[in-house]
């Protein structure tokens, strides 16, 4: 669902770069409280997770694909906040590097693809956990619930953008319909993959799970009587290789390779939901030429290697490891700050 240039006009572009820097602004103050030592690099990871996973096409109807948004796993993982600076990242490094989404459209695509998908997925999936067992297998029903709805929330709120500053003159209503139609499907896609991988990382370790946090009752002692809360076990207590997050981290990694040096050569050639809809209802009648259509990695290739099946993989490949890279370090940022924030509250003086 990236959107190119000249989809949506220059005024209401602006208006959604302003709402998507707000959202951005205050996704890194509330990723402070999110990150810690552990979580920092992990959130890296999904940025990566999520871009290799994008290059996955896959077919929904005769003709059309779709691909995963992210917005949905990013919450539940690494928490709302950040997961809207994961998406941000992916679809920066998309927008310079690979012509894909245009950039005078970034802040419409982080507003529909990053926030909207964010705010819906990760509203669902709290007040599905809300009235569910406290379990894994509700964790991560609630996120395939989440996913499904986040996709057609973002295709609904891209055909409102249009409503607004579309740059054609077509009927809204038939493509609203068509829209919200088409993504539906995609977020069956989207929510079979959330929710695989959601419950993949909780098997293995659910305390890295942003959203899977508190799901163990705490641990009842009997006192006198009476049952208290036992109290909790210091994290130096735990065994070293459990603490450690770096398996989590290069089983991620190279899962993420794979899918985008090799597995993204047999997703599906078909346009996309978006631009499925645009060529049918005729509102890409003045798309733009990419600015950086001319980047030596413009439209997932690199540019002068001849053989598709290395090029797409090799382009792959150099994006996974922009993403992480970036990533890693916005999110390493953050936490930092937060260190730093926290430790002249820990020096203060206490008040008399």
């Amino acid at each position: 669902m990236h959107v190119p240039d000249g989809f949506i006009n220059a005024p209401v572009s602006a208006a959604a770069a302003v709402v998507a820097a707000g959202a951005v602004a205050v996704s890194l103050r509330g990723a402070r409280r999110e990150l810690d030592e552990r979580t920092a690099p992990l959130a890296g990871l999904v940025a990566a997770f999520i871009f290799a996973v994008q290059m996955l096409n896959f077919p929904v109807a005769a003709g059309t694909s779709g691909h995963l948004l992210g917005g949905a796993l990013a919450a539940i993982l690494v928490g709302p906040y950040t997961g809207v600076l994961c998406v941000s990242v992916v679809l920066l490094m998309q927008g310079i590097l690979f012509a894909d989404g245009g950039l005078t459209a970034l802040g419409v695509n982080i507003s529909v693809m990053g926030v909207v998908t964010v705010v819906v997925a990760y509203a669902v999936f709290r007040g599905l956990l809300k009235v569910l067992p406290r379990t894994r297998g509700s964790v991560t029903a609630a996120a395939f619930a989440g996913a499904l709805l986040s996709v057609p929330g973002a295709a609904a709120a891209f055909t409102a953008l249009y409503a607004i500053g579309g740059t054609t003159d077509v009927a809204i209503g038939k493509v609203f319909t068509a829209m919200v139609g088409v993504h539906v499907l995609i977020g069956i896609g989207e929510a079979f993959i959330t929710a695989a991988t959601v419950g993949a990382v909780i098997a293995v370790r659910p305390d890295l799970v942003h959203g899977a946090r508190g799901l163990t009752a705490p641990l009842k002692l009997r006192v006198g009587g009476e049952l208290i809360d036992a109290p909790a076990a210091s994290p130096a207590a735990a065994p070293a290789g459990a603490r450690s997050t770096r398996p989590v981290w290069i089983t991620g990694l190279v899962a993420a390779l794979v899918l985008a040096g090799f597995v993204s050569f047999y997703a599906s050639a078909s346009p996309d939901g978006l631009e499925k809809v645009a060529a049918d209802q005729g509102i890409d009648a003045k798309v733009e030429e990419h600015a950086a259509a001319d980047s030596p990695l413009a439209d997932y290739s690199v540019k002068d290697v001849d053989d598709a099946r290395l090029s797409g993989g090799l382009a792959g490949v150099i994006g996974v490891g922009a993403t992480v890279v970036v990533g890693t370090g916005v999110f390493w940022a953050v936490r930092r700050r937060r260190a730093e924030a926290a430790a002249p509250a820990a020096g203060a003086p206490a008040s008399r």
